[in-house]
């Protein structure tokens, strides 16, 4: 395999990580309003608080494939500088600092919490 082939691998997957959390995003958004709507109209707190469940464990979601995203960006600038061998495709299992910064940067947090809060407010509501 070339190096070429090797960076293509690469991005591959930074691409697939990308695009689950695309829907990730996409999801969260839909299952937390079509909860909240279905609570508000049957007056169900309990389908409301599902919601806000829902928000979070798809932001944590979220921010652990951003972090892998970024452990594989970090994978390709290495094999880019040539520091690792042309077979390398693993990368380290981020920890919980590594998603937590993922879970604060600026293409989780604000969506997520907007969400969140609209969610909350609902189940608070009902």
């Amino acid at each position: 395999m070339s190096d070429v082939e090797h960076l293509k691998m690469v991005q591959a997957v930074i691409g697939r990580l990308a695009g689950n959390s695309f829907l990730l995003k996409g999801w969260s958004v839909t299952l937390a309003a079509a909860l909240s709507a279905f609570a508000r109209v049957d007056s169900d707190r309990s389908l409301a608080w599902i919601s806000v469940g829902v928000v979070v464990v798809f932001a944590g979601l979220d921010a652990y494939y951003l972090a892998v995203e970024r452990a594989y960006r970090e994978l390709y600038a290495a094999a880019v500088a040539d520091r690792v061998g042309v077979h390398v495709m693993r990368v380290s299992k981020p920890g919980a600092c590594g998603v937590s910064r993922a879970l604060l940067s600026p293409s989780v947090l604000p969506l997520h919490a907007a969400v969140l809060v609209g969610a909350t407010v609902v189940a608070l509501s009902t």
